[in-house]
C-alpha cells in the first residue's frame, strides 16, 4: 500500500465522547461461546503458537507493497486532520503474521466479523490476494489484539483455501479493481481448538449504509510498531478524479496511517458492540498520504463474497 507522511490537529468533541463511553461499554468484551461443542483442537495453530514467540513476533518485517500512482490524494485546504493515538488494541481487531522456508513476516490488518461458523477475518483484497489457493506459498495466521509482542488471544491459522477476494479484483487487478479491495479470511482453530469469535467476540458487518458516517473509529497497525493505532473522525464520499482507480469511496481524515494498516477497520458504534463500514484500501490501495484513507464501498459485491465465505463455496483464484 502506498502510504503517507505526517501531521496533526483536534479531535472531533463528539467522538471523543462517544469514545470515553464506549470503552466503558459492553462492545468490546469477547461474545459468549456459541451452543455446541468447540472445534478440535488445531495442530496447524499449536505449531503457530510455539513458533511465533514474542521475539520473532516483534521481529518480523512488513511484506513489500507495490506503489500507487500519485494522483491528487490528500488533505484538502483547510481541511482539519484528527489525530491518531497509540493503544493496546481490541480483541476484534489484529495483524496478520505468515512464515515460509524462506523467511517470516508481518503484514496488513484485519477485524473478526460476526459469522455463523465464528471463524470470519476481515481485511483488504490487496492484502490477503497473495494467499489464496488451497497450497499457499505463506502459511497465514491472524492474531487479535496484538501488542508490544504479545498474543492475548492466541493465533489463528488461515486455512488453506480459506481466503475470498472478489473475482472482479483478480480479473481488474488491484487499481482498475479498487471498487472490489475486500477480502475475508476462514480461521482454523487454535491450539486449544476454539474459534476466534468465540474467543475474541465479532463486529457486525454492515453493507449498503451510504458513505457519510459519524463518528467512524478507524483501528490499523503500522507497519513498524508495536502497538496499533486508532483514530476517530468522519467518513464522506470521493468521487475518484484518477481514471486509472475508478469509483466512488468513503473517504476519512485521520492522521498517520501508514503502510501496514490496510485492511484495518472503520468501525460504527453498534447497539450491541461494534458495526464495520470499512476497512482501509480501494483508492490508491488506501490513499498516497497518511492524512487520508479511504474504503471501498460495502454494497452487493461484499454481500456475495460474505456469503460465499460462510457457505464454504469455492473461492476465486488468480488466473496467474
Amino acid at each position: 500500500m502506498a502510504r503517507r507522511v505526517s501531521s496533526a490537529t483536534g479531535a472531533l468533541r463528539y467522538a471523543a465522547t462517544c469514545a470515553a463511553a464506549l470503552l466503558l461499554g459492553a462492545g468490546l468484551a469477547p461474545a459468549a461461546s456459541a451452543a455446541g461443542a468447540p472445534a478440535a483442537p488445531g495442530p496447524a495453530a499449536a505449531r503457530l503458537d510455539a513458533y511465533w514467540t514474542p521475539a520473532r513476533m516483534a521481529a518480523a518485517l512488513p511484506a513489500s507493497t507495490s506503489a500507487a500512482a500519485p494522483a491528487v490524494d490528500g488533505p484538502q485546504p483547510g481541511e482539519r486532520i484528527p489525530p491518531s493515538r497509540s493503544f493496546d488494541g481490541i480483541p476484534q481487531a489484529g495483524t496478520f503474521f505468515w512464515t515460509d522456508a524462506t523467511g517470516t513476516g508481518r503484514t496488513c490488518s484485519g477485524s473478526v466479523v460476526r459469522s455463523p461458523a465464528r471463524t470470519l477475518v476481515l481485511s483488504a483484497g490487496h492484502c490477503l490476494k497473495d494467499y489464496s489457493g488451497p497450497s499457499p506459498a505463506r502459511r497465514l495466521a491472524f492474531v487479535p489484539q496484538y501488542h508490544d509482542g504479545r498474543k492475548p488471544f492466541g493465533v489463528f491459522p488461515v486455512e488453506d483455501d480459506g481466503v475470498y477476494v472478489p473475482q472482479r479484483y483478480y480479473d481488474l487487478g488491484e487499481h482498475a479493481g479498487a471498487a472490489y479491495d475486500f477480502a475475508f479470511a476462514v480461521t482454523g482453530p487454535d491450539e486449544q481448538g476454539r474459534r476466534i469469535e468465540d474467543v475474541t467476540g465479532g463486529v457486525r458487518l454492515r453493507t449498503g449504509t451510504g458513505y457519510r458516517h459519524a463518528p467512524v473509529r478507524m483501528i490499523g497497525y503500522p507497519a513498524h510498531a508495536d502497538k496499533p493505532l486508532e483514530c476517530w473522525s468522519r467518513t464522506t464520499a470521493w468521487a475518484s478524479d484518477d481514471p486509472a482507480d475508478p469509483g466512488t469511496f468513503p473517504r476519512i481524515a485521520c492522521d498517520a496511517f501508514v503502510g501496514g494498516t490496510s485492511g484495518g477497520p472503520m468501525l460504527v458504534p453498534a447497539r450491541d458492540g461494534w458495526a464495520v463500514i470499512g476497512v482501509i484500501g480501494g483508492y490508491h490501495t488506501g490513499g498516497n498520504t497518511s492524512q487520508v484513507s479511504y474504503s471501498a464501498y460495502f454494497g452487493d459485491a461484499t454481500r456475495v463474497l460474505y456469503r460465499a465465505a460462510v457457505t464454504g463455496a469455492p473461492p476465486a483464484h488468480s488466473a496467474s
